[in-house]
C-alpha cells in the first residue's frame, strides 16, 4: 500500500510540474502573440515582411530544428512508438516562429503551437527523472492534454483530447489522471497570469426539435466537406512543394509572397493573423460564404508553406463563418449554427469529436451539448480518415479502453 502511495504521490507531481511548465509557456506565448496582433493591426506594412518573416522561420528550423519542425507529427510518432527524447529547442523555435508569422500577418493560429509547447516541455522531465522508456508516453499525452486546455482554456477538453488524438476513431483512455491533473494545473496557472483567452458571447440554443436536428446533421455535413477542403489542400501545396523546392526555407519565402499578393487582391486584409474579431462577429450578424473560403485559401498557403502556429483557429474561423452563413439557408440562427461550426470542423479534422464536443460546452455551455455532438460526429464521419495530422494512426471505430490511472 506505501508504494502504491508513493508511486500515486510521484506521478501526480510529475504531471503537477508538467502543467506548471505547460500554462506557464502558454500564458507567455497568448501575452506576445496579442503584442504581435496588436502591432500588426497598427501598422498593416508588417504584412510586406511576411516572405522575409517565413524565409527566418525557414533558415532556423532548416539549420537548427533537428526534428523539431515536424511539430504534433514529432510528438505522436513519440507516443506511439517512444525513440528519443523530443528536442527542448521546440518550444522556443515553435514560440519565435509563430510570433513572427501572426506579426506579419500569416493566416495561422496558436493551440498548435502550445500544445507542441506543452509535449515538449513535458519530454524533458526524463534528463531529471528516473523515466522508463514506455511511461514517456504518459509524460507525452498528458503534456498534449495540457497545451490544448491551457491554449483554449478549456481543461476538461484538454484532458480527453490528449487521449482521443492518439488514434483516429478510437479512444484509449489511458494516463487518464495524469492528463487531469496537468490539464487543470496549466489552465489554472494561465487564469494566475491573466493570459488573454477569448471569451465567446452567450449562444442561444433551440429545442431538441426535427428540424433543429435535421439542420444540425446537415450543417455537420457542410462542415465536413470543409474539412476535406481544407486538408486536400494544405496536403497538396505540401507536396508541391517537396516535389519542387530542395531548400526548404525557399518555400515559406514563396509562400509569403503568394499570400501578400493574394491578400492585396482581396483588399480588404481580414484574413490575416487569428481573425478573432470575424469569428465573434459570425455568432451575432450573418457572415458571406467568402469569409470561410477566402481564410481556407489564405490558412492552407500559410500552413503547407511550413509557417507555424497550428490550424486551430484557422478552422474555428472557416467552421464559424460557414455556420454563419448556412443561417441563411437552414434553420438555427448565426449565433448557433457558428458555434457548431467553431467545434466540428476540427472535430473533423484532427478525429476528436468527443473532445471538441466537450469543447463547445465549456464555450458555450452545456446546453449546446446534444447539437455539438451531432455536428462534430457528422463532420468527423464524413471527413473520413483524413487528418491534419498525418502520423496520427488509424482505428476501426470509436472504442472506449480501459483506463489507466498512474502507472
Amino acid at each position: 500500500m506505501n508504494r502504491n502511495l508513493r508511486q500515486y504521490s510521484y506521478w501526480i507531481f510529475l504531471s503537477t510540474v508538467i502543467g506548471l511548465l505547460a500554462g506557464f509557456s502558454a500564458s507567455i506565448f497568448l501575452i506576445l502573440l496579442e503584442l504581435a496582433t496588436k502591432a500588426r493591426e497598427q501598422n498593416l506594412n508588417f504584412i510586406y515582411f511576411l516572405p522575409v518573416a517565413g524565409f527566418l522561420i525557414g533558415l532556423l528550423y532548416h539549420h537548427y530544428g533537428k526534428g523539431a519542425e515536424r511539430g504534433n507529427n514529432l510528438i505522436l510518432d513519440e507516443i506511439h512508438n517512444p525513440k528519443k527524447i523530443i528536442p527542448f529547442r521546440m518550444t522556443p523555435f515553435v514560440l519565435l516562429g509563430s510570433v513572427l508569422t501572426h506579426l506579419t500577418g500569416g493566416s495561422a493560429g496558436r493551440e498548435g503551437a502550445i500544445v507542441q509547447m506543452g509535449a515538449s516541455l513535458a519530454d524533458q522531465l526524463p534528463k531529471f527523472f528516473k523515466i522508463k522508456k514506455e511511461e514517456r508516453k504518459i509524460l507525452l499525452v498528458a503534456g498534449v492534454g495540457a497545451g490544448f486546455g491551457a491554449g483554449i482554456g478549456t481543461p476538461i477538453a484538454g484532458i480527453i483530447f490528449g487521449m482521443e488524438v492518439l488514434y483516429v476513431g478510437r479512444l484509449k483512455l489511458f494516463a487518464f489522471a495524469e492528463c487531469t491533473v496537468a490539464s487543470f494545473t496549466a489552465y489554472y496557472v494561465t487564469r494566475f497570469l491573466h493570459a488573454p483567452h477569448t471569451v465567446y458571447t452567450h449562444i442561444a440554443v433551440p429545442k431538441i426539435t426535427f428540424l433543429s436536428v435535421f439542420s444540425t446533421l446537415a450543417a455537420g455535413a457542410a462542415f465536413g466537406l470543409a474539412v476535406l477542403s481544407f486538408i486536400t489542400l494544405t496536403h497538396v501545396i505540401e507536396k508541391t512543394y517537396r516535389k519542387l523546392i530542395s531548400f526548404n526555407p525557399l518555400k515559406p519565402l514563396i509562400g509569403g509572397v503568394i499570400l501578400v499578393l493574394f491578400y492585396h487582391l482581396e483588399g480588404s486584409y481580414r484574413y490575416t493573423g487569428l481573425g478573432i474579431p470575424l469569428i465573434k462577429d459570425a455568432m451575432i450578424f450573418q457572415s458571406s460564404l467568402r469569409d470561410p473560403v477566402f481564410k481556407l485559401l489564405f490558412s492552407a498557403i500559410t500552413i503547407g508553406s511550413g509557417f507555424k502556429g497550428g490550424e486551430f483557429i484557422p478552422l474555428v474561423f472557416i467552421g464559424t463563418t460557414l455556420g454563419s452563413f448556412l443561417s441563411t439557408l437552414i434553420f438555427g440562427g448565426a449565433g448557433f449554427l457558428s458555434a457548431l461550426g467553431f467545434a466540428a470542423v476540427f472535430a473533423g479534422a484532427a478525429n476528436t469529436p468527443i473532445a471538441c464536443t466537450v469543447m463547445a460546452m465549456e464555450i458555450f455551455g452545456y446546453k449546446i451539448g446534444f447539437f455539438a455532438m451531432l455536428a462534430c460526429f457528422t463532420s468527423y464521419y464524413l471527413s473520413g480518415h483524413h487528418s491534419i495530422y498525418s502520423t496520427q494512426p488509424i482505428g476501426k471505430r470509436i472504442k472506449l479502453r480501459q483506463v489507466t490511472f498512474f502507472r
